[in-house]
């Protein structure tokens, strides 16, 4: 009787725990008018991602005039979606357009950065998919010409500022609601073969993404995401890779692939880790099952982006842990800034929706990750 009374007790006392857990729905947050319109247009729609970026700035007002794309299964795609936007014959008919301000570009990764520079010599700023730019010397262009010029260069980390939760995060960050943040954790996996969501159906993946050089490696393609949230949360100006390595573990067929990486980073205002890959198995339901991870001195925080796996299909999922309690919080209500920001940015000319240097920095980070990378095997 007493082993089951110890039981008993235990159990309840287990129950009771998990009864004091709180869960919370942010409040519908109304979709703000756009405070201004200007015209883009889009060159270069390799990756669907592109499709995100359009909406981002058409919520912050802007209207897509124009658009050029090389590839014939997009552009079919891309007529049937925006059937009101001229189709440019060329780069340099949508470059020169007198009647755009901003370009957004998809192009396949390595053409990005020439594009934006180009855009920015045609007096246009300039919105790139990620990897924004793939060497150092594309990077030391795109600041040459950001000087010269005065345009913007921003770069669509899409898994921070298009995703509720983590935008959310960003704000509990500042609250101090955590105390100063330690470090960052990023888990990254993501699935070859899309077969859910807005770029699922399962299409194979073009030839230029098996290519390093031309899509940037593991570390510029999905580890900048990772990188800018470390330097966003953690508020580091100054950082470098301390470790990184990569391999390619079930893709032989494919020698310029990797589909694992992972690295250390340090800043001068905290520490990060990221993992990186390509194995998102089916079950899952969706992409990839992104997680966040931030370490304060006062509380911590997790951000489940894309599911809560065998809870719910849903993502924007947050839980945060304080001196007081435990509780989570549903972000899917939550507001996404990005675009409206990004518009009133390039209208006023100021960096409020993405900080340009923090942004170049995130992309620095990562191809240095990816030129020192160590080359790693396993066995059996």
């Amino acid at each position: 009787m007493t082993k089951r009374r110890e039981f008993l007790e235990s159990m309840g006392a287990i129950l009771a725990l998990a009864s004091s857990a709180e869960a919370e729905t942010l409040a519908p947050a109304p979709e703000p008018k756009p405070q201004h319109h200007i015209r883009f247009a889009v060159c270069g729609i390799s990756h669907d991602h592109v499709h995100g970026m359009i909406g981002a700035v058409t919520r912050g007002g802007g209207e897509l005039v124009a658009w050029w794309g090389a590839e014939p299964d997009k552009r079919a795609e891309f007529t049937r979606r925006y059937p009101n936007a001229k189709i440019a014959k060329s780069q340099d008919e949508v470059l020169h357009d007198p009647a755009v301000r901003l370009v957004l570009s998809s192009q396949v990764a390595n053409q990005r950065a020439g594009i934006g520079v180009r855009a920015m010599q045609a007096g246009k700023d300039f919105l790139s998919d990620k990897p924004g730019i793939t060497t150092l010397e594309d990077l030391a262009l795109v600041r040459k010409t950001i000087a010269e010029t005065g345009r913007i260069y921003a770069i669509m980390y899409s898994e921070r500022l298009e995703v509720k939760a983590a935008v959310y995060a960003g704000e509990l960050v500042k609250r101090g609601a955590i105390g100063k943040v330690i470090q960052t954790i990023n888990i990254a996996p993501h699935q070859v073969i899309q077969r859910a969501g807005d770029n699922g159906g399962a299409v194979p993946r073009p030839g230029w993404f098996w290519e390093d050089v031309q899509y940037g490696g593991i570390f510029c393609d999905i580890g900048s995401h990772q990188i800018d949230q470390f330097l966003f949360y953690t508020g580091s100006t100054q950082a470098e890779v301390v470790a990184a390595q990569m391999a390619n573990v079930r893709h032989p067929g494919h020698p310029h692939f990797q589909d694992f990486g992972d690295m250390m980073l340090k800043g001068d205002k905290g520490f990060g880790y990221v993992r990186l890959d390509w194995f998102t198995p089916d079950g899952l339901g969706t992409w990839g099952d992104g997680r966040l991870f931030i370490l304060g001195t006062d509380g911590y925080i997790e951000v489940r982006k894309y599911a809560d796996v065998a809870v719910a299909r849903r993502g924007n999922n947050l839980f945060i842990v304080d001196r007081q309690r435990a509780r989570t919080i549903d972000c899917n209500n939550g507001p996404l800034p990005f675009g409206p920001q990004f518009v009133a940015d390039i209208v006023g000319r100021t960096h409020i929706a993405q900080d340009q240097a923090q942004c170049l920095l995130a992309a620095e980070l990562s191809i240095r990750a990816q030129l020192a990378a160590k080359r790693a095997t396993i066995t059996g």
